[in-house]
């Protein structure tokens, strides 16, 4: 029982960070490192906040997630979107996104070190026992987010004109200008949508596990891998790419080590590329051509 309960949670943080990564790269069809940054921000703007200035901790979690968005929009806005008006290729944009992690990650190590910070300011507790498992108030609250948003995300895409434009530049960009559809403005709008679930997601697994500066890189590869799997352009092929990853993962864990997890995840990422590359929902992505 411990063990679903493990890949259940498990499967809902990478569904979580899958979202958050999904809604920024379908429009924008680039591979943002620095959205791991946030990620890790988000964690460290709380410690910030609640640990060093002493903010109720539902404050500085509130300032984090707005300072972490607001962050995420400026990169888009004065870096990524000169580029991309300049014609710059989608690798030099990846790479530039690689160079901004890694810059701002040593920053992070700078002013906190790289030493495991905590959120928490309470005792680590056993938990709530569930059917011989246990499960923490973290936890919960893990779950009951990562629930809300997936379905949320949902209603957003499918409902809202944000969301749909968001579907009509994944397929033609230069289409949805024509009909006077800002692609910029609406890969800015999913850029802060994006960067604010990041920021959440950091700050609630900071709270269940702690942090490190490097946190974001392996988190943001996960979600990833899970959304790969799921298909790109598929939200509900994200719930099975999590549920995948995270059952591989554990199992792995119980019967062989967990050192192996992360070998494992790259394994399931190279069968999905070489054998099914469309992922569980077999889309594949409209293009238009004028």
């Amino acid at each position: 029982m411990q063990i679903i309960i493990n890949i259940f949670i498990s499967s809902l943080i990478y569904l979580f960070l899958a979202d958050g990564f999904f809604i920024i790269y379908y429009p924008s069809k680039f591979f943002p490192f620095s959205h791991a940054i946030i990620i890790t921000l988000g964690a460290y703007f709380t410690y910030l906040l609640s640990n060093q200035v002493c903010l109720p901790l539902w404050v500085a979690i509130l300032s984090s997630v707005t300072l972490a968005t607001m962050l995420g929009i400026f990169i888009e806005k004065v870096i990524y979107r000169p580029l991309r008006k300049h014609c710059t290729s989608l690798i030099n944009l990846m790479i530039t996104s690689l160079g901004l992690y890694i810059v701002l990650q040593n920053v992070i190590s700078i002013f906190w070190s790289d030493d495991t910070r905590s959120i928490r300011k309470s005792e680590v507790s056993v938990g709530n026992e569930f059917f011989g498992a246990y499960i923490t108030d973290t936890q919960v609250a893990i779950i009951i987010s990562s629930m809300v948003i997936f379905i949320s995300i949902l209603i957003f895409m499918k409902y809202t004109k944000i969301g749909k434009s968001i579907h009509a530049i994944s397929s033609n960009a230069e289409l949805c200008n024509i009909f006077g559809i800002n692609s910029e403005n609406i890969v800015l709008w999913a850029t802060g949508i994006g960067s604010a679930l990041a920021a959440t997601a950091g700050i609630l697994i900071s709270l269940d596990v702690d942090m490190t500066p490097t946190m974001g890189f392996n988190l943001l590869l996960y979600g990833v891998v899970a959304m790969i799997i799921g298909g790109v352009g598929s939200i509900r092929g994200l719930v099975f790419g999590a549920v995948l990853l995270a059952t591989a993962q554990h199992l792995t864990a119980y019967y062989i080590d967990s050192k192996w997890m992360d070998a494992i995840t790259y394994l399931i990422l190279i069968i999905f590329l070489l054998w099914k590359p469309l992922g569980f929902s077999g889309k594949r992505l409209k293009k238009v051509e004028i």
